[in-house]
């Protein structure tokens, strides 16, 4: 079997164990979401810390593959890669990665959250190329302009939301509904039965940012005045999310030329904001992970331990 590649990723929501090899075929890929009770909208850091903690080992049992075969090991230690980001529940995936780098003599790399996500659309993809990427997740909706450079990923942030994120919106409108957090699958499955509500919403962009907290406000009401079915408000919701992306790029491609464009992040798998951007922006491809690779795993930053460097803290 050739060089093998691990990669351990701990962000708010799931734990996740991956391991692929140089060309970034995925071997195993093991997760196990966070539990979160009824009714809550969300984990405090303690909470999902210490739930990480138990899950790693349960994780590691689960895989077959011989880890003296593993070469380097890819962990996530921050959401993005700028300086102060920081949250204490990379600390369970980082650790765990010091013990089995000391272990298995294989070199420890350090990467970020939303580098991983990155990573899942470039999957064994060497060539240096600059593109746009939209992370779409539970904490973060951001345009990264982003070159796939020979030692690293280099991403640097440009447009976005400057108050909640999609996933926080949605997920919003999900407890609102009495569905268990997180959100997003449920209500995609609601949408599809949805149709468009003969509405204009219309939203401000400044610079390619936007804020979305009057949103919530908007599809509440719109919920609760009873006067459209809960699937077509849903359905109306994910529509013009979908169109919010859209312009968000459109802005920066004015400046930006990229060759692709990567959609990724757990918000990322709803299809309706899959359909509403399958025929591209202007000329440029927009691509999307598999639908499985869009929510959180660790396949993405076990790639880029198989071809990047990493960053030394």
């Amino acid at each position: 079997m050739s060089d093998l590649y691990l990669g351990i990723d701990t962000s708010n929501y799931t734990t996740s164990l991956a391991i692929v090899d140089k060309l970034g075929n995925i071997i195993e890929d093991k997760r196990s979401a966070l539990f979160v009770e009824s009714g809550k909208k969300g984990l405090r850091q303690q909470e999902a810390l210490f739930q990480h903690i138990k899950n790693l080992p349960e994780l590691l049992e689960e895989i077959s593959t011989d880890l003296t075969l593993i070469k380097a090991i890819g962990v996530s230690t921050r959401p993005r890669t700028i300086e102060g980001s920081y949250m204490p529940v990379f600390l369970a995936g980082e650790n765990t990665g010091r013990i089995l780098s000391k272990s298995l003599g294989a070199p420890l790399k350090r990467f970020s959250h939303q580098e991983g996500h990155i990573g899942c659309c470039i999957l064994g993809n060497t060539e240096d190329e600059a593109s746009l990427s939209l992370h779409l997740s539970g904490g973060t909706t951001e345009v990264v302009y982003t070159r796939n450079g020979e030692e690293n990923l280099l991403t640097h942030s440009v447009g976005g939301t400057l108050d909640i994120s999609m996933g926080q919106l949605i997920d919003r409108i999900g407890v609102y509904l009495g569905i268990d957090f997180p959100c997003g699958m449920e209500l995609d499955r609601i949408a599809g039965n949805g149709d468009k509500i003969v509405k204009k919403l219309q939203f401000k962009s400044t610079d390619g940012w936007i804020n979305l907290s009057g949103y919530e406000n908007l599809f509440k009401k719109l919920l609760s005045d009873g006067e459209f079915r809960k699937e077509d408000v849903i359905y109306t919701m994910f529509v013009h999310l979908g169109g919010m992306i859209r312009e968000l790029i459109k802005a920066q491609l004015k400046d930006n030329s990229v060759d692709k464009i990567y959609v990724v992040g757990g918000v990322s798998a709803n299809s309706i904001i899959r359909k509403s951007l399958e025929n591209g922006i202007y000329d440029n491809e927009v691509i999307f992970p598999e639908k499985t690779l869009s929510t959180d795993n660790g396949v993405g930053v076990a790639y880029l331990a198989a071809c990047k460097k990493g960053w030394e803290e």
